[in-house]
Protein backbone atom coordinates (compact mmCIF):
# COMPACT_ATOMS: atom_id res chain seq x y z
CA UNK A 1 0.00 0.00 0.00
CA UNK A 2 0.89 3.59 -0.86
CA UNK A 3 -0.16 6.41 1.59
CA UNK A 4 -1.33 9.08 -0.45
CA UNK A 5 -1.88 11.48 2.48
CA UNK A 6 -2.71 10.34 6.73
CA UNK A 7 -6.67 9.81 5.51
CA UNK A 8 -5.96 7.33 2.38
CA UNK A 9 -3.95 4.61 0.96
CA UNK A 10 -3.86 3.25 -2.74
CA UNK A 11 -2.51 -0.15 -4.49
CA UNK A 12 0.25 0.70 -6.90
CA UNK A 13 -0.86 -0.78 -10.41
CA UNK A 14 0.33 -1.32 -13.60
CA UNK A 15 -1.11 -0.73 -17.59
CA UNK A 16 1.29 -2.47 -20.35
CA UNK A 17 3.63 0.09 -21.19
CA UNK A 18 5.36 -0.71 -17.51
CA UNK A 19 5.67 -4.32 -18.12
CA UNK A 20 7.33 -6.34 -20.69
CA UNK A 21 7.39 -10.32 -21.03
CA UNK A 22 10.58 -12.22 -20.42
CA UNK A 23 12.23 -14.55 -22.90
CA UNK A 24 12.89 -18.31 -21.53
CA UNK A 25 15.46 -20.38 -22.03
CA UNK A 26 13.80 -22.67 -24.15
CA UNK A 27 12.58 -21.41 -27.69
CA UNK A 28 9.80 -23.19 -30.26
CA UNK A 29 9.33 -22.63 -34.33
CA UNK A 30 5.98 -20.94 -34.82
CA UNK A 31 4.87 -23.89 -36.28
CA UNK A 32 4.71 -25.43 -33.39
CA UNK A 33 2.15 -22.92 -31.53
CA UNK A 34 -1.56 -23.23 -31.70
CA UNK A 35 -3.61 -20.91 -30.82
CA UNK A 36 -7.04 -22.41 -30.79
CA UNK A 37 -9.16 -20.71 -28.41
CA UNK A 38 -12.39 -22.44 -27.02
CA UNK A 39 -15.40 -20.82 -26.27
CA UNK A 40 -18.37 -22.40 -25.18
CA UNK A 41 -18.89 -24.93 -27.90
CA UNK A 42 -17.02 -23.56 -30.92
CA UNK A 43 -13.56 -23.02 -31.33
CA UNK A 44 -11.95 -20.14 -32.64
CA UNK A 45 -8.51 -19.89 -34.72
CA UNK A 46 -7.09 -17.38 -32.63
CA UNK A 47 -8.27 -15.89 -29.25
CA UNK A 48 -9.19 -12.44 -30.95
CA UNK A 49 -12.98 -11.12 -31.12
CA UNK A 50 -13.34 -7.46 -32.63
CA UNK A 51 -15.43 -5.12 -30.55
CA UNK A 52 -19.02 -3.56 -30.61
CA UNK A 53 -18.34 -0.27 -32.32
CA UNK A 54 -19.62 1.01 -35.35
CA UNK A 55 -16.76 2.34 -36.59
CA UNK A 56 -15.14 -1.10 -37.34
CA UNK A 57 -17.50 -3.67 -37.04
CA UNK A 58 -20.66 -3.65 -39.59
CA UNK A 59 -22.58 -7.19 -40.55
CA UNK A 60 -19.70 -7.13 -43.46
CA UNK A 61 -16.57 -6.92 -41.47
CA UNK A 62 -18.20 -9.51 -38.57
CA UNK A 63 -18.89 -11.80 -41.59
CA UNK A 64 -14.79 -11.06 -42.76
CA UNK A 65 -13.53 -11.74 -39.31
CA UNK A 66 -15.53 -15.03 -39.02
CA UNK A 67 -14.42 -16.23 -42.31
CA UNK A 68 -10.87 -15.63 -41.36
CA UNK A 69 -11.22 -17.74 -38.39
CA UNK A 70 -12.13 -15.59 -35.43
CA UNK A 71 -15.74 -13.58 -33.97
CA UNK A 72 -16.90 -10.14 -34.41
CA UNK A 73 -19.86 -8.46 -32.43
CA UNK A 74 -21.99 -6.34 -33.71
CA UNK A 75 -23.23 -3.41 -31.82
CA UNK A 76 -26.92 -3.63 -31.96
CA UNK A 77 -27.99 -0.83 -30.72
CA UNK A 78 -25.97 1.22 -33.53
CA UNK A 79 -26.28 2.94 -36.58
CA UNK A 80 -27.02 -0.62 -38.36
CA UNK A 81 -30.18 -1.13 -35.89
CA UNK A 82 -31.13 2.41 -36.37
CA UNK A 83 -30.80 2.86 -40.00
CA UNK A 84 -32.16 1.06 -43.15
CA UNK A 85 -28.94 2.04 -44.76
CA UNK A 86 -26.59 3.81 -42.68
CA UNK A 87 -24.02 4.11 -45.12
CA UNK A 88 -25.11 8.13 -46.29
CA UNK A 89 -24.74 8.74 -42.53
CA UNK A 90 -21.37 6.98 -41.96
CA UNK A 91 -19.84 9.76 -44.80
CA UNK A 92 -21.38 12.18 -43.52
CA UNK A 93 -20.08 11.69 -39.82
CA UNK A 94 -16.40 10.95 -42.15
CA UNK A 95 -16.47 14.60 -43.54
CA UNK A 96 -16.65 16.17 -40.36
CA UNK A 97 -13.12 16.90 -38.59
CA UNK A 98 -14.10 19.35 -36.15
CA UNK A 99 -14.26 17.61 -32.86
CA UNK A 100 -17.26 19.14 -31.35
CA UNK A 101 -18.79 19.17 -34.39
CA UNK A 102 -18.57 15.49 -34.62
CA UNK A 103 -19.72 14.59 -30.97
CA UNK A 104 -23.36 16.87 -32.12
CA UNK A 105 -23.63 15.08 -34.68
CA UNK A 106 -22.92 11.95 -33.45
CA UNK A 107 -25.41 12.63 -31.21
CA UNK A 108 -27.86 13.72 -33.41
CA UNK A 109 -27.43 10.27 -35.66
CA UNK A 110 -27.76 8.20 -32.80
CA UNK A 111 -30.72 9.80 -31.18
CA UNK A 112 -32.64 7.95 -33.55
CA UNK A 113 -34.36 4.80 -32.09
CA UNK A 114 -33.07 1.60 -32.53
CA UNK A 115 -35.80 -0.72 -34.96
CA UNK A 116 -36.19 -4.15 -33.73
CA UNK A 117 -36.59 -5.78 -37.29
CA UNK A 118 -33.61 -4.24 -38.29
CA UNK A 119 -31.95 -6.26 -34.80
CA UNK A 120 -33.03 -9.66 -36.63
CA UNK A 121 -32.15 -8.48 -40.23
CA UNK A 122 -28.60 -7.78 -39.42
CA UNK A 123 -27.95 -10.96 -37.37
CA UNK A 124 -29.84 -13.21 -40.34
CA UNK A 125 -27.41 -11.71 -42.53
CA UNK A 126 -24.42 -13.00 -40.79
CA UNK A 127 -25.73 -16.25 -39.34
CA UNK A 128 -26.83 -16.76 -43.85
CA UNK A 129 -22.57 -16.46 -44.38
CA UNK A 130 -21.96 -19.54 -42.43
CA UNK A 131 -20.09 -17.74 -39.54
CA UNK A 132 -20.75 -17.00 -35.61
CA UNK A 133 -23.08 -14.48 -34.71
CA UNK A 134 -22.74 -11.88 -31.83
CA UNK A 135 -23.92 -9.28 -30.94
CA UNK A 136 -24.11 -6.91 -27.97
CA UNK A 137 -26.26 -4.43 -25.98
CA UNK A 138 -25.95 -2.59 -22.81
CA UNK A 139 -26.80 -3.52 -20.14
CA UNK A 140 -29.93 -0.68 -20.15
CA UNK A 141 -31.40 -2.24 -23.47
CA UNK A 142 -30.80 -6.06 -22.21
CA UNK A 143 -33.89 -6.46 -20.92
CA UNK A 144 -36.05 -4.03 -24.01
CA UNK A 145 -34.41 -6.14 -26.94
CA UNK A 146 -33.56 -9.44 -25.71
CA UNK A 147 -36.54 -11.07 -26.80
CA UNK A 148 -35.57 -10.24 -30.89
CA UNK A 149 -31.78 -11.39 -29.80
CA UNK A 150 -33.02 -14.84 -28.50
CA UNK A 151 -35.39 -15.59 -31.35
CA UNK A 152 -32.15 -14.21 -33.69
CA UNK A 153 -30.31 -17.48 -33.16
CA UNK A 154 -27.05 -15.97 -31.62
CA UNK A 155 -23.83 -17.75 -30.62
CA UNK A 156 -23.21 -15.69 -28.12
CA UNK A 157 -24.36 -12.19 -26.59
CA UNK A 158 -22.23 -9.55 -25.67
CA UNK A 159 -23.99 -7.62 -22.21
CA UNK A 160 -20.77 -4.40 -22.61
CA UNK A 161 -20.51 -1.40 -20.59
CA UNK A 162 -18.32 1.00 -19.69
CA UNK A 163 -18.12 -0.50 -15.83
CA UNK A 164 -20.93 -3.33 -15.39
CA UNK A 165 -21.80 -4.65 -11.75
CA UNK A 166 -23.73 -7.95 -10.89
CA UNK A 167 -25.25 -5.27 -8.11
CA UNK A 168 -26.54 -1.97 -9.73
CA UNK A 169 -28.64 -0.10 -7.08
CA UNK A 170 -31.16 2.51 -8.62
CA UNK A 171 -34.49 4.07 -7.38
CA UNK A 172 -35.68 4.96 -10.30
CA UNK A 173 -35.44 2.29 -13.14
CA UNK A 174 -35.24 -1.65 -11.35
CA UNK A 175 -32.15 -2.41 -12.62
CA UNK A 176 -31.31 -5.34 -14.78
CA UNK A 177 -30.69 -8.43 -12.33
CA UNK A 178 -27.46 -10.39 -14.44
CA UNK A 179 -27.82 -13.70 -12.41
CA UNK A 180 -31.43 -14.03 -13.62
CA UNK A 181 -30.99 -12.52 -17.07
CA UNK A 182 -28.34 -14.78 -17.88
CA UNK A 183 -30.05 -17.87 -16.54
CA UNK A 184 -33.10 -17.10 -17.93
CA UNK A 185 -31.31 -16.53 -21.94
CA UNK A 186 -30.31 -19.64 -23.47
CA UNK A 187 -27.73 -18.21 -25.22
CA UNK A 188 -24.22 -18.03 -23.44
CA UNK A 189 -23.18 -14.79 -22.30
CA UNK A 190 -20.33 -12.51 -22.15
CA UNK A 191 -20.71 -9.32 -19.80
CA UNK A 192 -17.94 -6.57 -18.73
CA UNK A 193 -16.14 -4.57 -18.31
CA UNK A 194 -14.97 -4.57 -15.01
CA UNK A 195 -11.45 -3.66 -13.47
CA UNK A 196 -11.42 -5.64 -9.99
CA UNK A 197 -11.01 -8.72 -8.50
CA UNK A 198 -14.63 -8.54 -6.89
CA UNK A 199 -16.35 -7.51 -9.34
CA UNK A 200 -15.12 -9.90 -11.79
CA UNK A 201 -15.62 -12.82 -9.51
CA UNK A 202 -19.17 -11.26 -9.31
CA UNK A 203 -19.77 -11.42 -12.81
CA UNK A 204 -18.44 -15.03 -13.06
CA UNK A 205 -21.15 -15.88 -10.19
CA UNK A 206 -23.92 -14.54 -12.51
CA UNK A 207 -23.30 -17.65 -15.08
CA UNK A 208 -21.77 -15.68 -17.24
CA UNK A 209 -18.97 -17.86 -20.13
CA UNK A 210 -16.39 -14.76 -20.14
CA UNK A 211 -16.22 -12.18 -18.82
CA UNK A 212 -14.43 -9.11 -20.24
CA UNK A 213 -12.19 -6.86 -18.64
CA UNK A 214 -11.41 -3.30 -19.45
CA UNK A 215 -13.50 -0.11 -20.29
CA UNK A 216 -13.68 -1.28 -23.98
CA UNK A 217 -10.68 0.95 -25.79
CA UNK A 218 -10.81 4.42 -26.56
CA UNK A 219 -13.15 4.72 -23.42
CA UNK A 220 -10.85 3.85 -21.21
CA UNK A 221 -8.79 7.53 -21.01
CA UNK A 222 -11.91 9.52 -21.81
CA UNK A 223 -13.26 8.49 -18.36
CA UNK A 224 -10.39 8.81 -16.86
CA UNK A 225 -10.28 12.98 -17.72
CA UNK A 226 -14.60 12.85 -17.38
CA UNK A 227 -15.25 10.36 -14.53
CA UNK A 228 -11.71 10.16 -13.05
CA UNK A 229 -12.40 6.54 -13.23
CA UNK A 230 -9.49 3.93 -14.50
CA UNK A 231 -7.37 1.32 -13.64
CA UNK A 232 -4.60 -0.24 -15.44
CA UNK A 233 -5.04 -2.83 -17.54
CA UNK A 234 -2.28 -5.30 -16.69
CA UNK A 235 -3.26 -4.81 -13.10
CA UNK A 236 -6.56 -5.42 -13.60
CA UNK A 237 -6.22 -8.68 -15.44
CA UNK A 238 -4.14 -10.23 -13.09
CA UNK A 239 -6.91 -9.50 -10.19
CA UNK A 240 -9.44 -11.06 -12.80
CA UNK A 241 -7.76 -14.12 -13.52
CA UNK A 242 -6.73 -14.83 -9.60
CA UNK A 243 -10.73 -14.43 -9.40
CA UNK A 244 -11.65 -17.22 -12.54
CA UNK A 245 -9.53 -18.91 -10.36
CA UNK A 246 -11.17 -18.66 -7.11
CA UNK A 247 -14.27 -19.36 -9.26
CA UNK A 248 -12.85 -22.88 -10.63
CA UNK A 249 -12.62 -23.94 -7.15
CA UNK A 250 -15.58 -22.38 -5.92
CA UNK A 251 -17.97 -23.70 -8.66
CA UNK A 252 -16.64 -27.04 -8.34
CA UNK A 253 -14.61 -26.87 -11.92
CA UNK A 254 -16.44 -23.80 -14.13
CA UNK A 255 -14.15 -21.94 -16.56
CA UNK A 256 -15.07 -18.49 -17.04
CA UNK A 257 -13.26 -16.83 -20.11
CA UNK A 258 -11.14 -13.51 -19.33
CA UNK A 259 -11.33 -11.26 -22.14
CA UNK A 260 -9.07 -8.01 -22.38
CA UNK A 261 -11.14 -5.10 -23.39
CA UNK A 262 -9.03 -1.59 -23.75
CA UNK A 263 -5.25 -0.82 -24.34
CA UNK A 264 -4.72 -2.72 -27.24
CA UNK A 265 -3.44 -0.73 -29.69
CA UNK A 266 -0.89 -3.04 -31.06
CA UNK A 267 0.19 -7.00 -31.36
CA UNK A 268 2.72 -5.87 -27.87
CA UNK A 269 -0.44 -5.53 -26.05
CA UNK A 270 -2.09 -8.26 -27.03
CA UNK A 271 0.54 -10.51 -26.29
CA UNK A 272 0.74 -8.78 -22.63
CA UNK A 273 -3.08 -9.17 -21.65
CA UNK A 274 -2.63 -12.53 -22.18
CA UNK A 275 1.12 -12.89 -20.58
CA UNK A 276 -0.74 -11.42 -17.45
CA UNK A 277 -3.67 -13.87 -17.55
CA UNK A 278 -6.73 -13.11 -20.42
CA UNK A 279 -7.79 -15.86 -22.32
CA UNK A 280 -8.39 -13.58 -25.23
CA UNK A 281 -8.55 -9.80 -26.40
CA UNK A 282 -11.80 -7.41 -27.79
CA UNK A 283 -9.65 -5.24 -30.11
CA UNK A 284 -11.10 -2.36 -31.85
CA UNK A 285 -8.86 0.55 -32.87
CA UNK A 286 -6.40 -1.65 -35.20
CA UNK A 287 -9.36 -2.75 -37.42
CA UNK A 288 -10.18 0.93 -37.88
CA UNK A 289 -6.65 1.44 -40.03
CA UNK A 290 -8.57 -1.31 -42.15
CA UNK A 291 -9.85 -0.36 -45.38
CA UNK A 292 -13.10 -1.86 -44.81
CA UNK A 293 -13.69 -0.38 -41.75
CA UNK A 294 -16.96 1.27 -41.77
CA UNK A 295 -15.68 4.90 -39.72
CA UNK A 296 -13.04 5.35 -42.75
CA UNK A 297 -10.78 5.79 -40.53
CA UNK A 298 -12.47 7.39 -37.61
CA UNK A 299 -13.00 5.25 -34.72
CA UNK A 300 -15.47 5.93 -31.85
CA UNK A 301 -17.33 3.82 -29.25
CA UNK A 302 -20.75 4.31 -27.53
CA UNK A 303 -19.55 7.03 -24.93
CA UNK A 304 -18.65 9.28 -27.59
CA UNK A 305 -22.36 9.62 -28.37
CA UNK A 306 -23.99 9.77 -24.94
CA UNK A 307 -26.75 12.24 -24.55
CA UNK A 308 -26.05 14.44 -22.13
CA UNK A 309 -22.20 13.17 -21.22
CA UNK A 310 -20.09 12.26 -24.06
CA UNK A 311 -17.15 10.74 -22.35
CA UNK A 312 -14.72 10.30 -25.87
CA UNK A 313 -14.00 12.25 -28.97
CA UNK A 314 -13.65 10.46 -32.03
CA UNK A 315 -10.07 9.35 -32.99
CA UNK A 316 -8.36 9.52 -36.44
CA UNK A 317 -6.22 6.78 -37.86
CA UNK A 318 -4.41 6.43 -41.04
CA UNK A 319 -5.57 2.93 -43.01
CA UNK A 320 -2.50 0.73 -43.03
CA UNK A 321 -4.53 -2.09 -45.13
CA UNK A 322 -6.86 -4.45 -45.63
CA UNK A 323 -8.38 -6.14 -42.61
CA UNK A 324 -7.06 -9.52 -43.33
CA UNK A 325 -3.46 -8.34 -43.47
CA UNK A 326 -4.31 -6.46 -40.31
CA UNK A 327 -5.51 -9.40 -38.51
CA UNK A 328 -3.24 -12.18 -40.29
CA UNK A 329 -0.52 -10.47 -42.03
CA UNK A 330 1.47 -9.34 -43.94
CA UNK A 331 2.46 -6.76 -42.04
CA UNK A 332 3.74 -3.55 -43.80
CA UNK A 333 4.72 -0.97 -41.09
CA UNK A 334 6.74 -1.99 -38.01
CA UNK A 335 4.61 -0.40 -35.34
CA UNK A 336 2.51 -3.87 -34.38
CA UNK A 337 -0.44 -2.19 -35.63
CA UNK A 338 -0.45 -5.35 -38.30
CA UNK A 339 0.11 -9.10 -38.75
CA UNK A 340 -1.44 -8.91 -34.42
CA UNK A 341 -2.24 -12.69 -34.84
CA UNK A 342 1.23 -13.63 -36.61
CA UNK A 343 2.92 -11.18 -33.61
CA UNK A 344 1.11 -13.28 -30.94
CA UNK A 345 2.46 -16.48 -32.16
CA UNK A 346 5.61 -14.95 -32.52
CA UNK A 347 5.55 -13.89 -28.99
CA UNK A 348 4.58 -17.19 -27.90
CA UNK A 349 6.99 -19.19 -30.13
CA UNK A 350 9.62 -16.95 -28.73
CA UNK A 351 9.00 -17.31 -25.26
CA UNK A 352 8.80 -21.25 -25.63
CA UNK A 353 4.61 -21.81 -24.98
CA UNK A 354 3.09 -23.61 -27.23
CA UNK A 355 -0.54 -22.65 -26.59
CA UNK A 356 -2.58 -19.74 -25.00
CA UNK A 357 -3.22 -21.59 -21.82
CA UNK A 358 0.97 -21.87 -21.04
CA UNK A 359 1.47 -18.55 -22.22
CA UNK A 360 -0.60 -17.06 -19.47
CA UNK A 361 2.49 -17.85 -16.92
CA UNK A 362 4.89 -16.31 -18.51
CA UNK A 363 7.16 -14.37 -16.51
CA UNK A 364 6.86 -10.31 -16.62
CA UNK A 365 8.99 -7.84 -15.24
CA UNK A 366 8.12 -3.82 -14.47
CA UNK A 367 9.99 -1.14 -15.67
CA UNK A 368 11.57 0.97 -13.35
CA UNK A 369 9.46 4.26 -12.86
Amino acid sequence: MIEIGLSKRAVEVFGFDDIAIVPNRRTRGVEEVNLAWKLDALTFDFPVMAAPMDSVMSPATAILMGKLGGLGVLNLEGLWTRYDDPSPVLDELAAIHDPQAATKKLQEVYARPIQPELIGRRLAEIADAGVPVAGSLSPQTCAEFAPVVEKAGLDFFVIRGTSVSAEHVSSVHEPLNLKKFIYNLDIPVIVGGCASYQTALHLMRTGAAGVLVGFGGTAAGRARRVLGVEVPMASALADAAEARRDYLDESGGRYVNVIADGALGSSGDIAKAIACGADAVMVGSPFARAEEAPGKGFHWGREAWHASLPRGERAKFTTVGTFEEILLGPSHVADGTMNLVGALRQAMATTGYSDVKSFQRVDVVVHTR
